[in-house]
Parts: C-alpha cells; structure tokens; sequence
C-alpha cells in the first residue's frame, strides 16, 4: 500500500490514523534515508496517543519511553541508528521496554528488523517529486486494521 504524504498535515493525519489502531505489541518500523520523515511521523503518532509535550529524537538516547496517562498506551520510541550490531538492541534491554508496550522504531534494520513479528507495521518513507510516501507493509496481525 502506498500512502502519499504532501506535507505535514497529511503526515500528522496519517499518524493519527495509525495511532487509532495501535495495541500493545506491534510494532511500527520506520525506515528510510536520512531526512525521509521517520522522526516526523514517529512523533505525530505519539501526539495522537495523547502526548502533548515535546517529543525529542531518540537517536542519542537510543530508547524513550511514554507510558499512560501521558499516552493511551504503553509506547517505546527507538531509534537505532547508532547501533553497529543487532545485538546491542539485546543489551539495551529493548525486550523489557517492549512487554506490554507498542515499539515505534526508527532504522529498524540495525536492531535485526522486525518484520519476521506478526505485528509489524513496516513503512518506508521515500521522496517523491516535492513530497514523500510511505510504501506501507503490513504484519499478519494489522489485516482488518490498516491505516
């Protein structure tokens, strides 16, 4: 599926349309070059869980938690860019922030991925012309429930 995003606005609604969707346990893997709107989108969804604070990057802290009321469910927001092997999601401890949570992760290849789980929701985001698009895949647990 491919979802054309022309500017903030559709970003921000289609964020909101994932967010309505969300359970405890997917995941929604972003990927995508640099600049491509991963973080964009990522916080987008985390606003329309509930957050209004600011949403900071995670890519020098790796991993940031939200958790209720701040949010309507548990949600880890990683970003893994920095990581030079799989591994290391394992020894930041990334399965005890994910139990009972759902995982938002930005450069999902360099955790392993996670598109082998049922509830992945992988999105690539990709320039088009003067915008972006999200070629959208969904996990066996997101058929019925696509954004």
């Amino acid at each position: 599926m491919i979802v054309e995003l022309p500017d903030l606005t559709a970003t921000e609604a289609f964020g909101a349309r994932i967010a309505a969707q969300l359970r405890p346990g997917d995941v929604v893997a972003l990927s995508g070059g640099l600049g491509a709107g991963k973080t964009t989108l990522a916080r987008a969804i985390i606003a329309a869980l509930g957050h209004s604070g600011e949403v900071p990057s995670p890519t020098f802290a790796i991993i940031e938690t939200y958790d209720p009321p701040q949010v309507r469910l548990p949600l880890v927001h990683a970003d893994f860019y920095r990581l030079n092997d799989p591994a290391e999601a394992e020894e930041l401890g990334l399965d005890h922030y994910r139990e009972g949570a759902v995982l938002l992760a930005e450069w999902p290849e360099q955790a392993g991925g996670f598109g082998h789980e049922p509830g992945c929701l992988a999105i690539r985001l990709e320039s088009a012309d003067s915008a972006r698009i999200a070629i959208v895949e969904p996990g066996p647990d997101w058929l019925g429930r696509l954004p």
